[in-house]
């Protein structure tokens, strides 16, 4: 071994650190059923002949895309600010706080809309937006000091996979809730509260670090720290703003993030209405079907996190080759089968939804693509640059709904959704190019700025070398 070099130790007993990832993963099901439920209810919500009479409606709502897009213009504006936060004081109780004040307007949507319409629900998606900001860049944080190199795309992928779980969930649940007599008042009130519930399990369960951990094994602390190559005392270290901001590795996760969740996010909040107004299912089939391209989503990663992995271990591939070729899979595929969706004609409704499937569901590449690439070039600041990119990606999805809203005047009308999809598509492309381009996936040296100006410290790079538990144990 060369000097610099860092030996990443094997350690595969489960530990503290996975009790983090599962309550992040179901953190994350909660935030995402809570984000897409509306697109199935807002259907209900506006129906002029509800199932039940006794379901109070609002067929004279004409805002509904403005009402979708509306989450993210709270979501859009605490990215970097959550990032920052979360860098200088740790992520643990903000995105814990942020989290309870989501499932309190989450539960104040039926009211909201009944005393203040439609501008009340919109407040509510700005709110839920808002609180919801914190929860990528808090993530990544996390996960970032507690997910050691060899189990990288695994445990992030699992993590992230949670939005496809939610999302697969909550559309068909959503859909037959509102098909009930419960109506659409109890969508809120059920994820509400499931949100209020897993936010005094996360201040209870989850810690900043492995060194905040009280009950922490030694041996896993010590692989953890040599395996993450974060530094655990956030006061030492520095913000490069100039070396992050002149950066073009960084910059290449920016532009992946913004093409790919202008088609991705908007295809998310815009499913249930192509589905019903060109494809005309129903609003139980709609919320079932909906939720397919999710789960293949979840199917897609499931397969792809372990391969990447195995890949760069093995030395198969370098970090850099493995996340383009798989980035590339996700978001190149979508661009192709978008294209073809724009031309399909209603009677061949099941051909439309397989290209949805595949659209959404092979787009899962991504996560182990430019999703994680924020921990590859610079694991000390992780969060940081996911609320920075994140922004980007976020800027986006707000974008997309109200495209839809200029573009597609007659939601029955597949003629329109196709300027929609080809737009799509082409920026999909066009950004997948530009990080094909310019990504990295070595540490950048401005990881550890600060420490390296000051004692001239030369970065190490990773070396993976599985070892002997018994040697482990010798390094306590």
């Amino acid at each position: 071994m060369e000097k610099g070099e860092v030996v990443l130790m094997a350690f595969s007993r489960l530990g503290k650190r996975h009790v983090q990832y599962s309550i992040l993963f179901f953190g994350g099901i909660i935030a995402f059923a809570i984000r897409t439920s509306l697109s199935v209810a807002i259907v209900a919500m506006i129906q002029k002949d509800p199932p039940f009479p006794n379901i109070k409606t609002y067929p004279d709502w004409k805002n509904k895309d403005v009402i979708l897009s509306s989450f993210f213009w709270g979501y859009v504006i605490l990215q970097i600010p959550a990032g920052l936060i979360g860098f200088k004081y740790g992520p643990k109780y903000i995105l814990g706080i942020s989290f309870t004040i989501a499932s309190t307007f989450t539960l104040l949507v039926p009211l909201m809309a009944e005393t203040m319409g439609s501008g009340g629900v919109i407040l509510s998606r700005v709110m839920q937006g808002l609180t919801q900001g914190f929860l990528y860049p808090s993530t990544h944080n996390i996960l970032s000091k507690w997910t050691p190199l060899p189990e990288r795309s695994r445990t992030f992928s699992f993590v992230y996979s949670s939005a496809f779980i939610g999302c697969t969930m909550a559309l068909p649940v959503t859909g037959y809730i509102c098909n009930s007599s419960y109506g659409w008042p109890m969508v809120f009130y059920l994820s509400g509260t499931l949100s209020l519930l897993w936010s005094f399990s996360f201040l209870w369960l989850c810690k900043n670090s492995p060194q905040e951990h009280p009950s922490i094994s030694s041996e896993e602390r010590i692989y953890l720290e040599q395996n993450t190559k974060t530094t655990a005392d956030r006061k030492k270290l520095k913000v490069p703003w100039k070396s992050i901001f002149t950066s073009l590795p960084f910059w290449a996760i920016c532009v992946a993030h913004f093409g790919n969740n202008y088609g991705f996010l908007t295809l998310l909040a815009e499913i249930p209405s192509f589905m019903q107004g060109v494809f005309k299912f129903n609003m139980e089939a709609n919320g079932l079907l909906s939720a397919l391209p999710f789960l293949a989503c979840f199917i897609v990663i499931s397969i792809m996190s372990p391969i990447s992995d195995y890949l760069i271990s093995q030395e198969k591939l370098s970090i850099q080759a493995c996340r383009k070729v798989f980035n590339c899979i996700g978001m190149t595929t979508p661009v192709i089968t978008l294209s073809i969706l724009g031309y399909i004609p209603p009677e061949m409704k099941y051909l439309g939804v397989l290209l949805l499937v595949l659209s959404v569901g092979i787009n899962a590449g991504i996560f182990v693509g430019f999703n994680l690439n924020h921990a590859d070039i610079a694991p000390n600041y992780a969060g940081l640059l996911m609320g920075f990119s994140s922004f980007w990606g976020q800027v986006a999805s707000l974008l997309g709904p109200l495209v839809v809203q200029v573009l597609v005047k007659d939601q029955t009308d597949p003629s329109q959704w196709r300027i929609f999809f080809i737009t799509a598509a082409g920026l999909l492309l066009v950004s997948n190019i530009f990080f094909l381009i310019f990504a990295s996936g070595e540490i950048q040296p401005w990881n550890n700025e600060s420490f390296s100006r000051r004692n001239d410290v030369v970065l190490p790079e990773y070396v993976y070398v599985p070892v002997k538990k018994e040697d482990v144990q010798i390094c306590q």
